[in-house]
């Protein structure tokens, strides 16, 4: 990723503390939004909204967007990247 690029994203995840934690908690796995929430205490739906900003920035993705309840969701390269500063 081009350094100009990294640093908005970087900057765009280190401004909410919930996008953070959440990049943080999902690391190299592959966690469910319930996972996420549990393991850094906020509210599920909390964990969902930070969830769907990173997905706009391409910083995680959902593995199998196709269910409802149950979704998976692990960083992209990008993610991973970012989460090397956080």
């Amino acid at each position: 990723m081009e350094e100009k690029e990294l640093y908005r994203k970087l900057g765009y995840v280190k401004i909410s503390p919930y996008r953070s934690k959440t990049l943080k908690s999902i690391g190299s796995e592959v966690k469910m939004p319930s996972e996420i929430a549990k393991e850094i205490g906020i509210k599920t739906s909390q964990v969902s909204a930070s969830l769907s900003d990173l997905k706009k920035e391409k910083l995680v993705i959902c593995v199998n967007e196709e269910v409802r309840k149950g979704r998976l969701y692990k960083c992209t390269e990008k993610g991973l990247e970012v989460q090397k500063y956080i």
